[in-house]
């Protein structure tokens, strides 16, 4: 849904796939549509039709043959529509000669998934991300698109993040791109000082990774409810879609026995996934290196699901972090009518984030894997020390606490190797 002149303008659409023969993805046409229409939804598009085509190879001009284009139009005129999503990367002059063609707006794949990420983007640095992959995304096809930038609220491919309009001369992108890389490298910094205090703290790191709408979410705030420290204003935010959350959660867990790490959620992935989006989003899942564990979440329900598989671990490959310890978590075992049909390798497990089937055996699986040794100490901290007490509280786990008249008593299991840096306030 647009603002065009103050009134509200709706995105009805008509999707377009091509099976060539020299197409790249294992995914099949019919399951790539199907994403498509997703990512439709997920931006707000009104999905209309969804048609198809089979030739050897793509039109130069057209990207589908002219007998097609003539029937896209067709569909457009009929159900009143005003956009086409082409499911594949499309050249700039390929654009301008469909939308002479047609007479509405055309977008491919990528535009419309840098649009999903322009309007989920919250924090500065998802921003950044977002408008740098945007602009290099555009760079390219400026001739083609000159037509459709100089319209005023076009909509979906002339936004940036929060609604702002994008960049549309050459020179001026060029420099916005210098200028966004400067102030990622500013972020970076300041997320390393971060990162690195995280890594004083000797919690291991587990990091959730998989394709988007697989359960990461769900899974670590199923997670975040069986931690001791549960705080429901802990939890991540989740909803049935894809994309539904572009930004990094990090939550601490403890559990009985002083068993703690430190969860991180990641962006999820998608097929045919924009390569400037992972350069963009390659800071955020720097995350992923300094993880002591993977947890790969697969929705073992849908039909795709070893596809998807491949496409996550394709990424994890490109990050180079492939050769870390990995759990393969199979998800949504409750939608599958016959569970035996999950596979079962080393070092993986079925389960359902949604109604807590085998979390308690997940745990297991993680607590062998990064497990941390502790020991249950009594300390007075004095009054005058009292930042001591609150680093405590990050890197251990709190049995019982007392303001008594000498100081701060806790009763904690600690990280075997955090005892030294408090034995003098032992009892």
């Amino acid at each position: 849904m647009e603002l065009e002149n103050n009134e509200v303008v709706i995105n009805r659409a008509i999707l377009v796939g091509l099976n060539h023969t020299r197409r790249k993805s294992e995914i099949s046409i019919e399951s790539s549509m199907e994403e498509l229409e997703e990512l439709a939804k997920a931006a707000g598009v009104e999905v209309l039709a969804t048609t198809t085509q089979n030739r050897p190879a793509i039109d130069v001009a057209l990207f589908v043959g002219k007998g097609k284009v003539e029937e896209i139009k067709t569909f457009c005129d009929s159900m009143e529509a005003n956009l086409v999503i082409f499911d594949d990367e499309l050249s700039g002059s390929q654009i301008r000669n469909l939308e002479d063609a047609i007479g509405v707006d055309v977008i491919d794949r990528t535009t419309l998934i840098l649009d999903i990420f322009a309007q989920r983007a919250t924090t500065k640095e998802a921003k950044l991300q977002v408008e740098l992959a945007q602009l290099k995304y555009r760079l390219p096809r400026l001739t083609g698109l000159g037509k459709k930038l100089s319209r005023l609220g076009a909509g979906i491919g002339t936004r940036g993040p929060g609604e702002t309009k994008l960049e549309t001369d050459r020179r001026h992108i060029l420099r916005k791109i210098d200028f966004i890389k400067e102030q990622l490298e500013e972020v970076k910094k300041v997320r390393e000082v971060q990162r690195s205090q995280r890594i004083k703290s000797d919690l291991p790191i587990v990091a959730l990774v998989g394709y988007t709408n697989a359960g990461k979410s769900t899974l670590m705030n199923t997670l975040l409810k069986m931690s001791l420290e549960y705080d429901v204003e802990r939890e991540v935010f989740v909803k049935d879609m894809l994309f539904a959350t572009l930004e990094v959660s990090l939550r601490k867990l403890v559990f009985p026995d002083n068993f703690t790490f430190l969860l991180t959620d990641t962006v999820g992935f998608v097929s045919k996934l924009p390569h400037n989006l992972v350069d963009a989003f390659k800071a955020t899942l720097e995350e992923v290196n300094y993880a002591d564990l993977l947890l790969h979440v697969i929705d073992a329900s849908n039909e795709d699901y070893h596809l998807q598989k491949e496409t996550t671990l394709s990424v994890l490959k490109e990050l180079h972090v492939d050769s870390k310890k990995i759990i393969n978590v199979y998800n949504k075992v409750d939608k599958i009518e016959d569970v035996s049909l999950v596979p079962k390798e080393e070092g993986s497990i079925a389960i359902s984030a949604l109604n807590n089937l085998n979390l308690d055996e997940l745990l297991k699986l993680i607590e062998v894997e990064v497990g941390v040794k502790t020991n249950e100490l009594e300390l007075l901290i004095p009054y005058s020390k009292g930042s001591v007490a609150s680093n405590i509280h990050e890197i251990a786990s709190v049995v019982e606490s007392e303001y008594k008249e000498e100081g701060i008593y806790l009763k904690v299991k600690i990280p075997s190797t955090e005892v030294e840096k408090y034995r003098e306030f032992i009892m």
